[in-house]
């Protein structure tokens, strides 16, 4: 304190007012009524510790910058480590979207071969069956004209033997017949 007042003497010391005419420590000297006015006012600012109070008000404000400061650091690592967090997690995401796609397509490969499987044995059941059906009529054709030739060799038989023999040689006759066919048949 009274470095500072010392220093505003000092200061005061060399203004032009000194060089005026007239006695410096005057109350109509208006130099001399500011430096007392301002020493006045110093001194209540130092009697009620204003300089203090100032000092703890910027303490104060330096401590919540430094409280601000250290949330916001905070706050960073915390939005770094989310990202990181996110950045990981959609790694794992697309790996199992890669995943998904891959099976789904071994999944289309094997339903794509099973159906050429199934429709393969459905076209070879389809043809043993055509052909199945073709045996039959193959063998339902030969009967039927098997059957009609053996009544057609019968009918001219019985023609025949009836043309060349009397009633009692053709029913002989006509038993035998009768009897190689069948014969001949089985």
């Amino acid at each position: 304190m009274i470095r500072l007042l010392t220093a505003c003497a000092l200061a005061l010391g060399a203004t032009p007012a000194l060089a005026a005419t007239g006695p410096f420590f005057s109350l109509r000297n208006t130099d001399f009524v500011v430096l007392v006015a301002f020493l006045v006012f110093v001194g209540i600012l130092l009697y009620f510790r204003v300089p203090a109070a100032i000092g703890k008000l910027l303490d104060k404000r330096a401590d919540g910058i430094k409280a601000d400061l250290a949330e916001a650091r905070r706050l960073r690592d915390e939005a770094q480590e989310i990202y990181a967090s996110y950045e990981r997690r959609q790694r794992e995401v697309a790996g199992q979207a890669d995943e998904i796609v891959a099976n789904a397509r071994r999944e289309a490969v094997a339903h794509a071969n099973k159906a050429k499987v199934d429709l393969q044995k459905s076209i070879e059941r389809r043809l043993q069956a055509a052909q199945d059906q073709i045996a039959s009529a193959e063998n339902d054709a030969v009967r039927a004209v098997r059957d009609r030739a053996v009544q057609v060799a019968v009918a001219a038989a019985s023609d025949l033997l009836a043309r060349q023999m009397g009633s009692e040689d053709k029913s002989a006759r006509i038993d035998r017949a009768i009897d190689d066919v069948a014969r001949h048949l089985n």
